[in-house]
């Protein structure tokens, strides 16, 4: 993204630069994908507004689909609670990053607050990318632009998507079904900055169908919490080994 001029220095000029963010390659995949949710949100039994209203409250496309996949596979609500908020907790750390980088003597506390409320793996890159090109004291209105843009785009696209997708062919719904969880596979992946995440992931992706047979309800909770437990202590013992090779001085 090229650097922006201030040329007229109001907020308002620097929302509408921040809408035009969502013409970017990572917004458009998430927007696919939200079309693909809602064709997961059909097959799970939600209504349109249902998982409209999902989008506008929740606004994290894989907290969704943990608690749409919960639903599917009938888990008890204290599991999908809890599965929920695990996933969510992950947002606090990209809200601390992001907001003193906005945050201004002037800028009120509850805006700030409004705008923690769409932050997401989207838009946290988004803001790395692109608010140290921005003058400070409008970096917030820019990145409210971009955000506030793509979640109501994203709504808008689940309650056409909805309807759209109960007449398409078996076939192309399938499709459109599996790109909610190939982008939310694909993404954990990517942004996966440490080694002890991947191999949870790869844990979670194995323990996931074998809690499903063993304990369904509660699969998803004994796939978070055992399988990221076991990923911390085998990563613990890696690194204890890199810094004590076997053989090595005492």
């Amino acid at each position: 993204m090229q650097e922006i001029d201030d040329n007229s220095g109001r907020a308002s000029s620097w929302f509408f630069a921040g809408m035009r963010g969502i013409l970017s390659l990572p917004a458009l995949i998430l927007m696919t994908s939200y079309i693909g949710f809602s064709a997961f949100a059909l097959e799970a039994g939600l209504t349109r507004w249902q998982a409209v209203f999902m989008t506008l409250s929740i606004w994290a496309l894989p907290a969704q689909m943990i608690l749409v996949g919960s639903m599917l596979s009938g888990a008890h609500i204290a599991a999908s609670f809890l599965a929920v908020t695990l996933s969510s907790i992950r947002m606090m750390p990209m809200v601390a990053s992001i907001m003193p980088e906005m945050r201004t003597s002037r800028t009120p506390v509850w805006l700030l607050l409004f705008v923690s409320h769409f932050i997401a793996i989207t838009s946290w890159v988004f803001a790395l990318q692109n608010l140290r090109k921005v003058p400070k004291e409008h970096r917030l209105a820019y990145f409210s632009g971009f955000c506030v843009t793509l979640t109501l785009t994203n709504s808008v696209l689940v309650g056409i998507g909805y309807g759209l997708v109960s007449s398409f062919p078996p076939i192309i719904a399938g499709a459109l079904f599996m790109l909610t969880p190939v982008y939310f596979l694909s993404s954990i992946w990517r942004s996966a900055q440490q080694t002890v995440v991947r191999i949870a992931f790869i844990i979670g992706v194995v323990m996931g169908p074998v809690m499903a047979y063993l304990a369904p309800g509660f699969d998803l909770l004994y796939a978070g919490i055992g399988g990221g437990t076991v990923a911390y202590l085998i990563d613990r013992r890696r690194r204890r080994s890199l810094a004590h090779p076997a053989g090595g001085a005492a």
